[in-house]
């Protein structure tokens, strides 16, 4: 105890017969007080005062970190025993405090010279919750210095809350590969703990015993490492059903996320509170009428910028997600799955860097997302009389789509530009949103009319029909086309896409409107070049009669003697067919790539296409049909190149026709040509 404090733990008794005590009993219980609060004095001065947030943001700018040693404790330095604090929030927005006791360092855990800090959580709440889905990225102290950040866990159903912890000096790499903003004067890193004692923490714990033992040796923490694992950082999903996430669950695996189902919503609330060490951090995916946000916790902030989670969260390296602050509505103890129930709420900067150790944030800078506008028009208030077909104005899907007397639905969300997570969110958005719906049945049959905006490029339109699968439901089929199209613009290796906007119009159809191509037959079976005939083609609707459809083709004045075959198919085969003649390693230019979109097939229309045994060249998004040999001597040389490439057949003519379903399958007949 400080001899300058004067400690009254009881009032001294007066004295007289009225006060009269056993002297011995009061020495025991004045002693007995005494020990208490000495017991706990040495944990309280190991924490040291938290800096205010006010002295936090005074800090200067830094290009880079400029940890001293009397901020920070070097892997080195950190030895079995020793006792230290870890910051965290179990609830609302003020970081608590729990003891940690230092295990041992397992070396090269997360590659070369990726060392990882493993320790003991002591603490009621840590000891009840465990090493929780959120609490990465909390920081500890030991001795006063900033050692690093809780990142690991020992997988489920652990009975100890044993977590690695991921050391300061490699968060601090992460400045140097961030060039968002200028470089501007260095500045030093001020440690929550500043005012502490900057020597090493004497292995004391918050029960005033002398730690638990020398601590297990080198050997024996060696088979922590492997069940340690990053601990998550709970996804909160808002706005999606259950059974959106589990269908999406492997393109979100691929995308780098495990959805880890934590609850928690986007909230409007104030929340004045300042971010400090051991505060909740949210990175936002989507956010609007639906949001996806991942949660974990601030390992360090000055007055620019902050460090947070101890891993990454997708490691895609440079990103541009929203930070908002988080407030933790409660932390749900579970030994399969401990998660934070998390609140997002005021955007305060964006996470700019992604990397192994950590996330790195900006404040105070606008993230650049992609604004989604996503409108569903319902059936109108007058059901189609029973046995009849409804007629709503949605089948001329390249004019008018909406039906006047229809419901409108509409919604507005931002979701995060990257190459990896647009398409699979636009995805899981898209199906949630139209599933949502009360008008959505098994049978429902979805019109859809939409651009996505480019900087630079013309847009890419959209315009198609879709129907309902015997192995999946309209929703799914529309977000697997729209995804498709996201990954074909971003997986280009020419440009970057900037795209500044996606708008989605759907009209929902109460029917199933579908019909297969059962047979296909020409009203003659020789022809002559210029010549025009007819394709007879026989459809059935989805529990429907018959239609039988005639369309007239011209034969092509250049088509050669001999055999003609004729492809009469949905959009879709088309498609395909192009795309496996282009050759799937086959990466275009931005531009190319978007032409090439613009001219895809839809859905809701019959295809004839005429096609002849000669070579044929595609160059970028043009088409070269019939080449003779000479042409095809001199492009020789650019067969091996990725703008051009060769097929055995040659489109020389296509001729389609409007349908009221969705057109699927394919047939093929021959017309000899003499």
């Amino acid at each position: 105890m400080p001899s300058n404090m004067k400690l009254e733990l009881f009032p001294v008794p007066p004295s007289g017969p009225r006060y009269s005590m056993n002297s011995r009993c009061l020495r025991f219980k004045l002693a007995l007080l005494a020990a208490c609060w000495l017991v706990a004095t040495p944990a309280v001065r190991a924490q040291g005062p938290a800096v205010s947030p006010a002295a936090q943001r005074a800090s200067a700018p830094a290009a880079g970190f400029n940890l001293s040693p009397a901020t920070f404790i070097p892997v080195s330095q950190i030895h079995p025993g020793m006792r230290g604090v870890a910051y965290t929030v179990f609830e609302g927005t003020q970081p608590e405090a729990m003891e940690v006791e230092i295990l041992g360092v397992l070396k090269n855990l997360t590659g070369p010279k990726g060392d990882i800090i493993l320790a003991r959580l002591h603490g009621a709440k840590a000891e009840y919750t465990g090493v929780v889905a959120g609490m990465s990225g909390s920081p500890v102290y030991l001795g006063g210095k900033l050692a690093g950040a809780l990142s690991f866990r020992i997988g489920m159903f652990s009975k100890e809350p044993i977590a690695g912890i991921t050391p300061i000096a490699d968060m601090m790499e992460i400045e140097e590969f961030d060039h968002t903003v200028p470089e501007p004067a260095a500045a030093t890193i001020t440690a929550r703990n500043s005012g502490a004692d900057t020597g090493a923490m004497a292995p004391t714990s918050l029960s005033g015993e002398r730690g638990l033992g020398a601590g297990p040796g080198t050997g024996s923490i060696q088979g922590y490492a492997q069940y340690l694992t990053p601990i998550e950082a709970p996804l909160a999903f808002n706005g999606f059903s259950e059974e959106a996430i589990k269908r999406f669950a492997p393109q979100f695996a691929a995308a780098g996320i495990v959805p880890v189902m934590g609850a928690g919503a986007a909230s409007e609330d104030a929340q004045p509170e300042p971010i400090v060490p051991g505060s909740a951090i949210s990175a936002i995916l989507v956010r609007g009428d639906m949001n996806i946000a991942a949660t974990c916790t601030v390992t360090f902030a000055d007055a620019h910028r902050l460090l947070a989670c101890g891993h990454p969260l997708l490691q895609y390296g440079m990103v541009d997600m929203p930070m908002t602050k988080a407030r933790v509505l409660a932390t749900l103890a579970s030994p399969y799955n401990a998660f934070k129930i998390v609140n997002t709420t005021v955007t305060v900067g964006s996470f700019v860097q992604d990397r192994h150790t950590g996330i790195l944030g900006r404040f105070g800078r606008d993230a650049q997302m992609i604004p989604v506008t996503l409108s569903i028009h319902g059936p109108g208030p007058a059901p189609a009389a029973a046995g009849a077909r409804s007629r709503a104005k949605v089948l001329d899907v390249e004019n008018e789509l909406v039906d006047p007397q229809s419901k409108t639905r509409t919604f507005h969300f931002d979701v995060l530009n990257n190459p990896k997570l647009t398409p699979v969110a636009i995805m899981a958005t898209v199906y949630s949103a139209l599933q949502g719906l009360n008008q959505y049945g098994e049978d429902t049959t979805f019109a859809l009319r939409g651009r996505i905006r480019m900087q630079g490029y013309p847009d890419v339109a959209m315009r198609d029909l879709y129907a309902p699968a015997d192995n999946a439901p309209t929703a799914f089929a529309i977000a697997m086309d729209l995804g498709g199209r996201f990954g074909r613009i971003y997986g280009n290796p020419y440009q970057t896409p900037d795209i500044h906007g996606v708008e989605l119009d759907f009209q929902a159809i109460p029917e199933r409107r579908s019909a297969r191509l059962e047979s296909a037959r020409t009203d003659v079976t020789e022809a002559r070049p210029g010549e025009e005939i007819v394709v007879e083609a026989v459809l059935r609707p989805y529990r429907g009669e018959r239609i039988v459809r005639s369309i007239p083709v011209r034969i092509p004045a250049s088509a050669r003697p001999g055999n003609l075959q004729i492809l009469v198919s949905d959009g879709e085969t088309l498609n395909r067919t192009q795309m496996l003649s282009a050759g799937l390693n086959h990466r275009l230019e931005l531009g190319s790539t978007i032409a090439q979109l613009n001219k895809e097939h839809v859905n809701n229309r019959l295809y004839v296409s005429l096609l002849e045994n000669n070579p044929q060249a595609m160059v970028e998004d043009k088409v070269m049909p019939s080449l003779p040999l000479s042409v095809m001597n001199v492009m020789n040389g650019m067969l091996g190149s990725q703008e051009m490439m060769v097929s055995g057949e040659s489109a020389l003519d296509e001729s389609s026709s409007a349908m009221d379903f969705v057109v699927t399958g394919s047939r093929v007949v021959s017309v000899l040509i003499k």
